[in-house]
């Protein structure tokens, strides 16, 4: 193993937004391996049905080729190689934006990572979302954001939230209301926890 962090690309929008770093284990998945290439990144394994990428892949990366009836998406056949792999920390990359399906699709491949131990983040030029299972997460400031927390799982209990405009300590969160969406920040770090449940804590880039 490289070091402890498994960088995902994934097939949507293309965007820059991580910095991929020569230790970390990269996965691309199907057009994933095109933004790769456009990243100037050589990835440690390519995986996917190749039904929105149809290249070449290079000589001497290795390819895990997949049926187009399956039931795991790309993304998230290569969560589970990662979590399968070891690697605690998933980055996921360039998977926002293009179909609406796909990306809930990813989000739903984060939260099974974030329950079976592990730090995930899904990381883009204009929104970042973190998940956190039973635990908690410092996030540092970051001006002209908003930030908002969600539960992924039916219910969320003891959600507390520090150093934000909308303060709270132990409240429930379910996932058919929305009322984590757009705090401020106030202070110079945030502290999201949860003591049952999941959460999705998303920063979004205000508009000008």
């Amino acid at each position: 193993m490289k070091n402890d962090r498994c960088v995902i690309i994934s097939g949507g929008d293309y965007d820059d937004a991580v910095e991929i770093k020569s230790e970390d284990y990269v996965i691309a998945c199907d057009k994933g391996y095109e933004h790769a290439c456009r990243m100037g990144i050589k990835p440690d394994l390519v995986v996917g049905d190749f039904d929105s990428y149809t290249g070449e892949v290079e000589a001497g990366i290795p390819v895990e080729r997949y049926p187009v009836r399956k039931d795991d998406t790309d993304t998230m056949a290569a969560v589970k190689l990662a979590v399968e792999k070891g690697y605690n920390n998933i980055c996921i990359c360039c998977a926002f934006g293009g179909r609406m399906d796909h990306a809930f699709a990813n989000y739903q491949s984060a939260v099974y990572a974030a329950k079976k131990g592990c730090d995930v983040c899904i990381i883009g030029n204009d929104t970042k979302a973190f998940f956190i299972h039973n635990g908690e997460k410092v996030l540092e400031c970051v001006k002209g954001w908003s930030l908002s927390v969600f539960s992924m799982s039916d219910e969320s209990q003891g959600v507390s939230i520090e150093g934000t405009e909308y303060d709270v300590s132990g409240v429930k969160l379910s996932s058919d209301y929305p009322l984590g969406v757009s705090n401020e920040w106030k202070e110079k770090t945030a502290r999201i926890s949860v003591e049952s449940g999941t959460l999705m804590i998303v920063e979004s880039r205000m508009g000008e």
